[in-house]
């Protein structure tokens, strides 16, 4: 496929986005990682076809790709890294070569098949933070980006001091980014309510001290309500996960105030500050 970034369909008619400083690809900020339960071939390459650009990280969930037929999965994640984007097995899967003393062949075989990262996660197995350091230094030693989670464990939630202190250690063993739980219900754990609505207090308690949390946290925000909370307090290029491939553009057109929740906050901004603030927004 060319990587070159094709013209999208209305900058010849529109003066740019509404919301600026929305980054493009490649990136460290404003990650956009998607929870793939079961794309076959011809869904993902539609996906990526049409919104390959927005997409940053596609994490085959649970342990979901031990079910594909070997060829179709080699197929599939060629595909996705074909378009720039990092794939990575779901850390159930993770957990069970951990439990079955498989993590190395695991590894080997995760490097054979051609994924790019690996999910360190201990939502169910118990994992010390000697194992778990070990486990990210070995990821990373065959080449993987590794990203961890924190948030729930046994369905207990984890305090935030101590979610500071996972992540502290994580990075420093090597993680590159560091993963908020949130599930695919987006309710009744890590920063969100049984309602799904997002706990600022220990949100901000949790950001606060943390170096570099703009680049280094992934918020898994599967609800779009969390995803404008989430967009408004932290702006367009906010790291988030677990999102399901058919919100793709929606979620985009948040971060690029293409929907009314976010073209509504650049209106806001304006009306406060209409000398500074352009109409034109961010570039096409």
């Amino acid at each position: 496929m060319s990587t070159e970034k094709p013209g999208l369909a209305w900058q010849k008619a529109l003066a740019g986005f509404p919301m600026p400083g929305r980054c493009g690809k490649p990136r460290r900020t404003g990650l956009t990682m998607l929870l793939d339960k079961k794309l076959g071939l011809n869904e993902t390459r539609d996906l990526l076809e049409l919104a390959g650009e927005y997409i940053d990280m596609i994490k085959l969930t649970f342990g979901t790709s031990a079910l594909y037929p070997e060829a179709v999965l080699r197929e599939k994640i060629k595909l996705i890294r074909s378009y720039g984007v990092d794939v990575y097995p779901g850390g159930t899967l993770f957990e069970i070569a951990l439990w079955q003393n498989k993590l190395e062949s695991f590894l080997v075989h995760a490097a054979d098949l051609g994924f790019t990262g690996i999910e360190i996660s201990d939502g169910t197995i118990t994992l010390g933070a000697r194992e778990r350091r070990q486990a990210i230094q070995r990821a990373k030693a065959f080449g993987f980006k590794v990203v961890t989670e924190v948030g729930k464990k046994n369905g207990t939630p984890i305090p935030v001091l101590r979610m500071q202190q996972i992540i502290t250690d994580d990075l420093e063993s090597g993680a590159d980014q560091v993963i908020i739980e949130g599930r695919e219900s987006g309710k009744a754990v890590g920063i969100f309510d049984e309602n799904g609505t997002v706990k600022e207090a220990e949100m901000e308690a949790l950001v606060h001290g943390l170096p570099d949390s703009e680049s280094v946290l992934i918020w898994e925000a599967p609800l779009k309500d969390q995803q404008v909370f989430l967009i408004k307090r932290f702006g367009p290029n906010v790291n988030l996960g677990n999102i399901a491939p058919e919100e793709t553009l929606a979620l985009e057109a948040l971060r690029c105030g293409l929907r009314g929740d976010t073209f509504g906050v650049c209106l806001e901004r304006m009306a406060a500050d209409p000398l500074r603030v352009s109409r034109k927004g961010g570039e096409w």
